[in-house]
Order: C-alpha cells, then sequence, then structure tokens
C-alpha cells in the first residue's frame, strides 16, 4: 500500500469571542434566572399567607391585629407581643395588672400548660379556644360549632345567666364570625378557690350559643372569645367591633399578646433526619456535588468552534473500492453493491452515447439498446430491475455490467 502525503494545508483557528462564549451559556443562565424568580414567588406569597399572621399584633395583613393593638398602646396599654413561655413569663410583670390574650389555633399548648398560665395574669382572654384550653381553664365551657354573621349583646344566657360585661354594654352588635360556645355541666371550676364563679354569656346566636364566654373568681377572669374576625385589621371598623375588641383587651394597663409557636410544644416528638446526620455529612455532600459539576465541567468543555483538518495521506480509489466491497459482503448487501455498479456504468454509459448529463436513465436505457441493437427491456432489467438474490447473482450481473459497456464502446467506435 502506498502512502502519499499531501502539502501542509492552511488552517484557520478561530478563538472563541465574547458573543460566542455568552450564546452558549444563555440557556443555562436562563434557566438560573428562571429558577431564581419561581423560589423569590414561592417566598413572597408564603410570606404573604393571612393564616401565618392571623390575629397577630405585629401583621398588618387583613387578618392580623396590629389595628387593635396600636390603637391600645396610644391608649397608655403596654402591649407586648410574645411567642413562648418564656416571654410570657417576662413581659406579665404584675399579674393583677396584666390581661393575657391567648391565641392558638394549632394546639400546641397542652392542658398542663394552660393550667399554669392561671396566675400570669388577672384577665385570660382565650381567643378562639380548643378543646384543650377549655378542658384545662374553663371545664364548664363546650364548643358549639361555628358561627357567622352579626350578633347583638342583647340576647341573655340559659338558666338566668346574663350578659353583664362591661364591654357588651359598649359594642352592642358585633360580627360573629368564628367559634360559638354554650355552657356544659362540668365537675369543679376553672379556680382552685373556694369562691363561686360568676357566668357572663353574650352575643347569643340562638339554641344556647354564644360568641363570648365569661366566668369571674374573685379577682380573676377567663374570657372564652369565639368572634375572632371582629379584632383584624379588616373588619375592625365594621359595627362596634373596635369597642368590643378594645374593651375585651384593654381591660388591664399591660397586655401580653401571646401566640405559641413549636418552641413550647410539649409533645415528645422523635428527632428529625437532620439532627441524627452527623455533623460531617452535609459539607461531605456538598463537597461531593461540587467535585462532580467541576469534573462535568471540564470533560465536557470546549475551547472553540470545530476546525476542519485535511487528512495526512492519500489513499487509493481501489483500495476505498475493496475496502467497501468487504463491507458490503459482511452485510449481504448485495442491492446496495450492485446499485453502486449501476451508478457508475450509467455514467460511462452516457458518455459513450454522447449524452448530456441531465440524460435520463431512460434515454440512456434506449440509446444503448439501439447502439447494441439489444431488446430495451432487456437493457432496463440489467441497469434498473434486477435483483440478485445470491453471490453468484451478483457476480454474473456485475459480468453483464462490463459486457454492455464494452459492446456499447464497439458499437460507438469510429470504425
Amino acid at each position: 500500500m502506498s502512502l502519499t502525503a499531501p502539502p501542509p494545508a492552511a488552517q484557520t483557528v478561530v478563538t472563541p469571542t465574547i458573543r460566542r462564549t455568552a450564546r452558549r451559556f444563555a440557556f443555562w443562565g436562563a434557566a438560573l434566572v428562571f429558577l431564581l424568580i419561581v423560589v423569590l414567588a414561592t417566598i413572597a406569597l408564603t410570606g404573604a399567607s393571612p393564616d401565618k399572621d392571623r390575629l397577630s399584633p405585629a401583621s398588618p395583613v387583613p387578618a392580623g391585629a396590629k389595628a387593635v393593638a396600636e390603637v391600645l398602646r396610644q391608649n397608655g396599654v403596654t402591649v407586648t407581643y410574645a411567642t413562648s413561655l418564656d416571654e410570657v413569663t417576662a413581659a406579665a410583670g404584675s399579674p393583677d395588672q396584666t390581661t393575657l390574650a391567648v391565641y392558638d389555633p394549632n394546639t400546641i399548648l397542652s392542658a398542663a400548660q394552660y393550667t399554669s398560665l392561671r396566675d400570669r395574669a388577672a384577665s385570660i382572654v382565650l381567643l378562639d379556644p380548643g378543646f384543650a384550653s377549655l378542658t384545662a381553664l374553663l371545664p364548664t365551657v363546650g364548643q358549639a360549632g361555628e358561627v357567622s354573621g352579626t350578633v347583638t349583646s342583647a340576647a341573655s344566657g340559659a338558666e338566668g345567666e346574663a350578659c353583664t360585661t362591661p364591654t357588651a354594654t359598649r359594642a352592642h352588635e358585633i360580627s360573629s364570625d368564628g367559634s360559638g360556645f354554650r355552657l356544659i355541666d362540668a365537675f369543679g371550676s376553672s379556680f382552685d378557690t373556694d369562691s363561686t364563679p360568676e357566668y357572663s354569656v353574650c352575643y347569643g346566636s340562638g339554641d344556647g350559643v354564644f360568641s363570648l364566654i365569661r366566668v369571674t373568681t374573685g379577682d380573676s377572669a377567663i374570657s372564652a372569645v369565639g368572634a375572632t374576625d371582629a379584632f383584624t385589621n379588616d373588619a375592625v371598623a365594621l359595627h362596634d367591633n373596635a369597642a368590643f375588641a378594645l374593651g375585651t383587651l384593654g381591660e388591664q394597663p399591660n397586655l401580653v399578646w401571646y401566640l405559641p409557636t413549636l418552641a413550647d410544644s410539649a409533645l415528645d416528638v422523635p428527632p428529625t433526619l437532620a439532627e441524627l446526620s452527623p455533623d460531617w455529612l452535609i459539607p461531605t455532600i456538598a463537597l461531593v456535588v461540587l467535585t462532580f459539576l467541576a469534573a462535568a465541567f471540564w470533560r465536557g468543555r470546549r475551547f472553540g468552534s470545530l476546525v476542519v483538518e485535511n487528512l495526512p495521506v492519500v489513499v487509493r480509489a481501489s483500495e476505498t473500492m475493496e475496502g467497501r466491497a468487504r463491507l458490503y459482503e459482511r452485510g449481504s448487501a448485495r442491492l446496495r453493491a450492485l446499485d453502486s455498479l449501476r451508478i457508475g456504468a450509467i455514467d460511462r454509459l452516457a458518455v459513450l452515447c454522447g449524452l448530456p448529463r441531465l440524460a435520463t436513465v431512460d434515454e440512456i436505457v434506449a440509446t444503448a439498446a439501439s447502439r447494441t441493437n439489444r431488446p430495451i427491456d432487456e437493457i432496463r432489467d440489467l441497469l434498473v430491475n434486477a435483483r440478485p438474490m445470491t453471490d453468484r447473482a451478483l457476480v454474473q450481473l456485475s459480468d453483464q455490467l462490463l459486457e454492455l459497456e464494452r459492446a456499447v464502446a464497439a458499437a460507438t467506435r469510429p470504425a
């Protein structure tokens, strides 16, 4: 085999420009920006959730209660926002001058923790209380479902109990959206004293259901307030809601507004996966991920555009022909091999017959048949239709193509 090296050709190496590099990373940049927008939108929507800040004295959202807290401060009441029992103890100060408002929609505190709140304030206001708080502090008060619409303070309680709170005198009509309560038979009282508790039931909605029940024993009082919608920023200006909220929470000069969090949870929850994992696990995983990304970037990098390079040797046509022939033989591609021979034969026949390059196969077949005095169908079958089923048939058709070319060449050769 003879190899001939061609003269070296000039090559053009294109250095990647800033524009090409930016275009290459445009997709990843757009994906990163999209992901950042999704994260920010999720954070914004989560932070604006009305349920998260409901009845919070520091929240200005419609479901918050910042308006009531600010008005109380302007009227000389010290309002302290507490999220743990320790903060409640620190802010209570003198219990006989403190009102403790508790809103625990997720029932985080246990009955024992509610019981510990008795000595923290002279007046305890339970906003939308649940079963645990009522069992611990107001065992003679039970839940009575949801209440909506508006109610007035004119309705009195059952068995001679009446609405005697000063707040109800000032706030005649309020929004009752929230929970309702009723008096039930229970043993004991909410205070361990010898005093007989006094009941005040207000804002009845029928069937012995009330939005406010206040139990007073001696100098201490506990109120179950179900009309919590009246405390929100969105509804405090409606009806007599403002007078109701300010009168209920502004009874003492010091108000501790307590919204329990998971820090005060009394449940024995199992440790989380993060607590069980060793300290070195997260840094190790982060290092492995960064190493993988660096390796992927290193192995998949490109320094520029592709450069076309010429082959360093010239290969003879006969060698290429033999290589293709071996491939055709290995794959039993007899028809493909015959078609390659037919294409070359048709091109050479057109030249021998003096036909133009744009001549069709039918024109070449007709001219070759007229020059050799052979039937047109025979020539067409040889150049187009015949299909070799065996290697022997392929060799025979190849020989017939050679004989046809020789016959046409002999017929067109001048005498």
